[in-house]
């Protein structure tokens, strides 16, 4: 696994905005980085990130399943009483879901250690299912890039693979799609999500979150009244299950991507369980809840709020000293602790990999980078490729 310097294409900036990748850049700073990109091999990706991917997958669905099913567990996982029913049955009924990305520390020599999983609401689906393929192009037909070079990447034939077998089940239904108001990055994000249901032969309609209205009956309605009962939605289940119109979840009749099972393995909660359930296992990190951290023995670890995201109010400890923190609005939901793993760097860089699943599978990866070890929503996209 290297990092690699390269020079940027020079009309990349012009193509994002013809293209509407309009977050390249975000508050002033580089979002997307062409300066360099990573090189692995085959092996590193079809040993070492692929099949640990689709194998911790399955670990966390063996998660899902113990979870339903207790109620103890449901309050671990701060899932809200009034609605454990309306998701233990989006689990027990099979409910399809679209896609997932894990988290991973991985240096190109030893496992790759699971940080989180990224499970209801990832990100950066455009940029590593477009346009990093697009900068590969791009830079093999220019002769920067050797010719032989691939890419782990097959996301976007994954997405519209799988609406394909989504559209199966909802026969001339409109696909709507959601995100919030004032977040470009989740806009587009979107809209490259309706591209590829398109794709597929759904009819969609976009609508906001916050002008999702009550019908009828107590059904979800969009900006036309129209009664929604098929949705994609860019907006976290903890948030969804708390919001006033959540009382209208178990009477709306929407079939949800994601299901609401996935409030379960999309939670720091899943961490310690799955530590418990799969203990040594080689791409975990010892996790633990805020009650078992005296029994742990760990001295370095990093405590993350059950609910947070994008690196937010994380903090870590080496022999038990906070040397690192990052702010945010997330904690009083309570804490897990994982065993210390820092990122690996190359030069100033800190480096994570997101590995992206499509319908159980492996389908893909994106690679960000900061200076900081707590890698965070404005971390730098750099594109990869694979030379054997």
């Amino acid at each position: 696994m290297f990092r690699i310097p390269c020079d940027e294409r020079p009309n990349w900036r012009k193509l994002a905005d013809e293209y509407g990748f309009k977050f390249h850049s975000m508050y002033g700073q580089a979002y997307w980085d062409e300066t360099a990109y990573y090189q692995f091999s085959l092996q590193q990706i079809e040993e070492q990130l692929e099949a640990p991917t689709e194998e911790i997958h399955q670990m966390c669905l063996h998660v899902v399943d113990k979870v339903v099913a207790d109620s103890q567990l449901m309050q671990k996982f701060r899932i809200p009483e009034q609605h454990w029913d309306f998701v233990r049955q989006s689990w027990l009924n099979k409910e399809p879901c679209l896609y997932s990305r894990l988290d991973f520390a991985y240096n190109g020599k030893d496992p790759a250690k699971l940080y989180e999983n990224n499970a209801d609401t990832p990100t950066s689906l455009y940029e590593t299912g477009f346009w990093q393929w697009l900068w590969l192009e791009e830079k093999v037909n220019s002769g920067a890039v050797h010719r032989s070079a691939d890419q782990f990447n097959s996301l976007q034939e994954k997405l519209v693979q799988r609406f394909q077998v989504l559209a199966k089940q909802h026969p001339d239904e409109i696909l709507h799609l959601s995100c919030c108001k004032d977040t470009e990055e989740d806009r587009g994000t979107v809209q490259y999500l309706q591209d590829c249901a398109h794709e597929a032969g759904i009819e969609t309609q976009f609508v906001y979150i916050e002008d999702i209205g009550e019908g009828i009956e107590g059904g979800l309605t969009d900006n036309d009244n129209q009664i929604i009962t098929w949705m994609f939605k860019l907006y976290p289940w903890e948030f969804m299950l708390n919001e006033d119109y959540s009382r209208l979840l178990n009477q709306a009749n929407v079939s949800w991507l994601e299901p609401a099972w996935k409030s379960i393995i999309s939670n720091k909660a899943l961490l310690p369980m799955l530590w418990k359930y799969f203990p040594d296992h080689p791409n975990l990190l010892p996790s633990f809840f805020e009650e078992d951290l005296s029994k742990s023995q760990m001295s370095h670890y990093v405590k993350k709020p059950i609910f947070a995201r994008e690196g937010s109010n994380v903090s870590i400890y080496k022999d038990h000293q906070l040397t690192l923190s990052s702010e945010g609005p997330y904690g009083d939901e309570g804490f897990i602790y994982q065993a210390y793993a820092p990122l690996p760097k190359y030069g100033d860089s800190h480096t994570l990999i997101g590995s992206w699943l499509i319908d159980d599978k492996a389908a893909g990866i994106s690679v960000r980078e900061d200076s900081s070890l707590i890698t965070q929503d404005l971390s730098r996209f750099l594109p990869h490729i694979i030379l054997s």
